[in-house]
């Protein structure tokens, strides 16, 4: 059984590598780098490494060779759906079994705008016949550090989500699940995987007992989340696209309740004041 894992150079695919190798014999592991130059740091690690990027479907064809599991982390937006067309297409010609996908919370019901290409994809994999499992990724605790980072900066927690909830957990402990689907095999085909969804209050109150600093927590407008982020060094571009994942949270795009990834992981998830710890050591 020979495993490849997608997107393997970015930190969650470094992740699932470092989880994957203790599930299944690390000889059978390939890992897929858009270049021979990004791919070093693989090769020392002992992975085999194929080359190839979701755009060119001749390359991903070639990657897919004796294939029998793939993890298939998902491409940065753009021109997502074409990509991961070829992907699945380059999985289906090489008699690929089992897909692990990264996708979206709730994603058939969901109007984020992020959504769509995970839909799409979604239905992509389901109409190609190969037995997969859909991992609904909800929110990384890690996306929240620009928010963090100006509030232990400039003494405020500001967002602009009001009370949408969000069910957080640790980009590792994503990445541990995926690892696991890919490699048993057994988990049904959607998991919906989120923490316990709380308000960004309460995520500042948890940021306040974890580092012991009195922030000011500020349930601001659009200009005052935008402003407060830039004034502590990010670009406002950034701010902006941070500003429309507030938007979706607002909305209640990630305000979904599941016990799908502590059963997965087979205990429960890091508390939120352990996981910012964990984030602010590191």
């Amino acid at each position: 059984m020979n495993y490849l894992v997608t997107g393997a150079t970015g930190g969650f695919g470094q992740l699932a590598l470092g989880f994957l190798k203790d599930l299944v014999p690390q000889e059978n592991i390939f890992a897929l780098a858009r270049s021979q130059e990004k791919a070093e740091k693989l090769t020392t690690e002992g992975f085999k490494v194929r080359i190839a990027d979701y755009s060119d479907a001749e390359k991903m064809n070639a990657a897919l060779k004796d294939i029998d599991a793939l993890l298939f982390v998902s491409g940065a937006p753009g021109n997502r759906q074409a990509e991961h067309e070829n992907v699945v297409n380059a999985a289906k010609a090489n008699d690929v079994s089992f897909i692990a996908y990264t996708s979206f919370a709730d994603v058939d019901h969901s109007t984020s705008a992020l959504a769509a290409d995970h839909l799409f994809t979604e239905k992509t994999i389901k109409a190609s016949g190969i037995s997969h499992t859909f991992l609904r990724n909800n929110w990384y605790l890690e996306n929240e550090l620009p928010l963090v980072g100006a509030a232990l900066s400039g003494g405020k927690f500001v967002y602009a989500a009001e009370n949408g909830k969000t069910g957080w957990a640790l980009k590792r402990e994503y990445a541990e699940v995926a690892a696991k689907a890919v490699a048993t095999r057994e988990f049904p085909e959607v998991l919906e995987l989120s923490g316990t969804p709380v308000t960004y209050g309460e995520l500042a109150q948890d940021l306040k007992e974890a580092t012991g600093k009195d922030i000011e927590v500020i349930a601001g407008s659009d200009q005052a989340f935008i402003e407060n982020l830039v004034t502590n060094g990010l670009p406002q571009s950034v701010a902006e696209m941070f500003l429309t994942f507030q938007h979706d949270i607002k909305n209640g795009q990630l305000d979904v309740t599941s016990d799908d990834f502590t059963q997965a992981l087979g205990r429960p998830l890091t508390s939120r004041i352990d996981g910012l710890k964990e984030l602010l050591q590191g």
